[in-house]
C-alpha cells in the first residue's frame, strides 16, 4: 500500500466521522479538536513537515476507535458524561460484557482503548479525566507480562502445511528476522542481498529493513537470516524479480488466513496458555527460540530493532529462568553426570584390565616360544649324546684328546 493510500484512507475516515450526523455534534467538534491536535504533534514531535505513513496509520486507529467508544457511551457527548456513566463502560469492559464486533467474544483490546483514550487526551478534553483516575483507580496501566510464543518444532508443523512457496517465505522471515508482518510485507528486491556466510559457508541473506517500513518506534537495521530455508525460499521467488519488485504480491489479511488454516489443521497452541497462534506470535517466539539457543537480552533487543535497554524482551527472560520444569531437569542431570562418571570409571578400569590381559598374553606367547626353541635344543643335544655314546671310535678321540690336554682331573670332577 502507498503512501497515498494511507493519506487517501484517513482523509476519508476523518471526513465520514466529521460529518456523520448520528454521532452528536459535541463529540464531532471534540474529535476534530483531538485529530487536530494529533496531527500536529505527530508533525512536532517526529521532525517532518507532513504526515507519513506511520501518522496516517495513528491518525485513522483514532477515528475507529472514536466510533467504538462513541457506540459504548449510546450515543451521549462526552463532556456530558457521569462518573457513573463511565463506571459502567470500564465495568462492562473487564467484566467481558462488551463484545468484539461480531458479538461472541469479550473484547481483549481494552488497554489500548484505556491508554488512547479513556486515560489520554480525549477524555482529558472532554474535562473528564477526574472521573476517569476515580473510577480506574485499581487498573495497572502496565501490561501484565503475558508470555505467548510457538517451539520451532511446532513452527515447522505449520509452514509444512503451507503450499505456496511466497507464504512460506513470509512465515520463513517473520520467524528468522522477528520483524512484524506489515513490515515484511513491504520488503522489495533489493532489501534482500544474498551472500555466503563467512564461517558456516552457507547461503544467507542480509535483509535491509527501512525506516520508512519499520513502527516508529523500532530502529532500522540490516539483519543477516539464520535459517537455510529462509535462504533457500528467497532464491526460489527473487529468481524472476526486478530490483524494485515487492517481495511479495498480497496483503497481511491474506498471510492471516493461511497462518489460521494452518494452525486450525495442526491444532497449535501457544505455550504457556494455549492460545491461538497469531502472526505476532512469530515475532515472540522468535525471541524466545533464541534465549533458549543462548543469545543476550541485547542480541534479542537488536535483532528485534529495540533498544539494548529495552524491558520487553525480560518478561521472555524471567518465564524462561523460572520454568518449572528447569530445577528437575536439572536434577536429572546431574544425575546422569554421576552415572557418566562412574561408566567412565568403570571403563577406565576395564581398558587397563584389558591392556594388562594383553601385556601378560604376550609375555605368555613369548614364553612359550622360548620353551619351543629350548626343546629343541634339548632334543638336539640328546641326539648328539646319543651318537657319541653309542660310538666306541669317537669315545676314545675323546678320551685321548682330554689326557692329552691335561684335564683330565677336571672330568673326573664334573
Amino acid at each position: 500500500m502507498s503512501s497515498m493510500d494511507y493519506e487517501r484512507m484517513y482523509t476519508n475516515a476523518r471526513e465520514k466521522l466529521l460529518i456523520d450526523k448520528t454521532i452528536c455534534k459535541e463529540n464531532r467538534d471534540l474529535f476534530k479538536k483531538f485529530l487536530d491536535y494529533e496531527e500536529y504533534k505527530l508533525k512536532r514531535r517526529n521532525g517532518i513537515n507532513k504526515l507519513d505513513d506511520n501518522s496516517y496509520k495513528t491518525c485513522l486507529s483514532y477515528v475507529s476507535r472514536f466510533r467504538v467508544v462513541d457506540r459504548w457511551f449510546k450515543g451521549k457527548a462526552w463532556v456530558k458524561l457521569t462518573k457513573e456513566d463511565i463506571k459502567k463502560v470500564y465495568d462492562d469492559l473487564e467484566d467481558g460484557k462488551i463484545k468484539t464486533k461480531r458479538g461472541n467474544k469479550p473484547l481483549k483490546d481494552k488497554r489500548t482503548y484505556y491508554n488512547l483514550i479513556f486515560r489520554s487526551k480525549p477524555f482529558e478534553m472532554a474535562g473528564k479525566s477526574e472521573f476517569v483516575n476515580e473510577v480506574m483507580e485499581f487498573y495497572t496501566p502496565t501490561s501484565k507480562g503475558d508470555v505467548r510464543y510457538i517451539t520451532e518444532e511446532t513452527f515447522r508443523k505449520l509452514v509444512d502445511l503451507i503450499k505456496m512457496p511466497e507464504h512460506k517465505v513470509l512465515m520463513w522471515l517473520c520467524w528468522d528476522i522477528g520483524e512484524n508482518c506489515n513490515s515484511l510485507l513491504k520488503l522489495r528486491k533489493k532489501d534482500c542481498v544474498r551472500q555466503i556466510n563467512a564461517d558456516s559457508k552457507a547461503i544467507e541473506y542480509n535483509i535491509n529493513l527501512r525506516k520508512e517500513i519499520l513502527k516508529r518506534q523500532r530502529k532500522a537495521r540490516t539483519e543477516p537470516t539464520n535459517y537455510v530455508e529462509t535462504a533457500n525460499y528467497l532464491d526460489l521467488i527473487l529468481k524472476d524479480k526486478e530490483e524494485n519488485d515487492n517481495l511479495f504480491g498480497f496483503e497481511v489479511r491474506n498471510a492471516k488466513k493461511f497462518l489460521d488454516k494452518a494452525v486450525k489443521k495442526l491444532g497449535a497452541k501457544c505455550l504457556p496458555n494455549g492460545e491461538n497462534v497469531t502472526l505476532k506470535d512469530l515475532r515472540s517466539s522468535m525471541a524466545c527460540d533464541l534465549l533458549n539457543k543462548g543469545w543476550t537480552r541485547d542480541e534479542i533487543n537488536a535483532r528485534l530493532g529495540h533498544s539494548p535497554s529495552s524491558k520487553e524482551i525480560d518478561r521472555y527472560i524471567n518465564f524462561l529462568a523460572i520454568d518449572r520444569n528447569k530445577p528437575k531437569k536439572k536434577v536429572y542431570e546431574d544425575t546422569i553426570s554421576k552415572l557418566r562418571s562412574e561408566v567412565e570409571q568403570v571403563t577406565g578400569r576395564e581398558k587397563l584390565l584389558l591392556l594388562r590381559f594383553d601385556d601378560s598374553k604376550k609375555e605368555f606367547v613369548t614364553l612359550k616360544e622360548r620353551m619351543k626353541e629350548l626343546e629343541k635344543k634339548r632334543e638336539s643335544s640328546d641326539e648328539l649324546i646319543n651318537e657319541l655314546t653309542g660310538n666306541p671310535e669317537t669315545l676314545k678321540m675323546i678320551a685321548h684328546a682330554i689326557a692329552k690336554l691335561g684335564l683330565v682331573g677336571k672330568v673326573q670332577s664334573l
